[in-house]
């Protein structure tokens, strides 16, 4: 059996307890017990989640655990001499140390990710690289591995971060099953954009959001402003001045990022060549993709592949 310590805190977002659950429902898919969790905080005993409710957890001590995961927080939280004894400590005596979200502070803090290559919820990625310059932060990936220390992005990405290790512990079906109990995704690709290019953009009235939804489904069209100020029912000038107004970009940008986000995930997923995702997602040749890679990512597509290909 694998003793997993997920260390809390006073006021850690209770979001991170559903990384838990993953190793909960292994052990209900493996029909026996693979896992087994221990909450640990600094003092032990009760301690408040975000949410105003609290958990009972067991002090720090010389138990050795097979994984240890630092529980995150909604800002960053002070970080006790007690709290950074036992991530070096765990560093030594447990196979893997994992920092969700904030959690990842803690840990460049205590000195553990000096020249590892780590990510963080995008929202504090670049405080954690200002903070801590001898850190590699990759802002825009679900999570890292890194020798003995995986990372990941924030909220559900800690579920992504669990399956990768269930898969890591016991192969890909069972991790396939676990994910298919849980209804989530499996597994998200460890070089997986953050970012969603529609959340982003934001827009405000039904019609602007119909052109890119229309945009999104028919990537292979040329997607010209005529095309989308039909969609929307307006002039092209009417849409081109509602669309920028409403997003902050150009019709021509925004569908460059929607092809960008498409031929991404399709690179992640590794079944289609770089001639077919660039026909499918409607750049029509390989070069015409690297150069809209390099404006909206600031990287080619061979880099993203190569990526998607390590985290796998």
């Amino acid at each position: 059996m694998q003793e997993i310590g997920f260390v809390v805190f006073p006021g850690f977002q209770v979001m991170g307890l559903s990384a838990i659950t993953a190793f909960e429902v292994a052990n209900l898919v493996l029909e026996k017990p693979a896992y087994a969790m221990t909450l640990l905080s600094e003092s032990g005993g009760l301690v408040p989640t975000s949410a105003g409710f609290a958990v009972q957890t067991e002090a720090f001590s010389d138990r050795r655990f097979d994984t240890v995961m630092i529980g995150a927080g909604t800002e960053i939280e002070p970080m006790t001499p007690g709290l950074l004894a036992f991530v070096r400590r765990s560093l030594k005596t447990s196979r893997r140390l994992a920092a969700p979200c904030t959690g990842a502070f803690v840990l460049a803090e205590a000195g553990i990710l000096d020249g590892r290559n780590v990510t963080t919820h995008w929202f504090f990625a670049r405080d954690l690289q200002a903070r801590y310059p001898g850190v590699k932060v990759e802002e825009d990936r679900i999570y890292i591995i890194d020798g003995t220390v995986w990372t990941s992005a924030g909220m559900t990405a800690g579920i992504d971060l669990a399956l990768a290790m269930v898969e890591n512990d016991h192969g890909r079906e069972t991790a396939r099953a676990v994910a298919r109990k849980l209804v989530v995704y499996h597994r998200r690709a460890g070089g997986q954009s953050q970012f969603s290019t529609m959340l982003e953009l934001e827009p405000k009235s039904d019609r602007i959001q119909n052109a890119l939804h229309h945009a999104k489904r028919n990537l292979r069209n040329t997607l010209s402003v005529e095309e989308l100020a039909d969609v929307a029912r307006l002039s092209p000038r009417q849409f081109s001045r509602a669309f920028h107004a409403e997003t902050r970009q150009s019709p021509a940008k925004a569908v460059e990022r929607l092809r960008v986000e498409a031929a991404r995930l399709m690179m992640e997923d590794g079944r289609h060549s770089m001639d077919a995702i660039a026909q499918e997602t409607g750049f029509a040749d390989r070069e015409r993709m690297r150069r809209a890679f390099l404006r909206v990512l600031g990287q080619p597509p061979q880099a993203i592949r190569r990526n998607s290909k390590a985290a796998a």
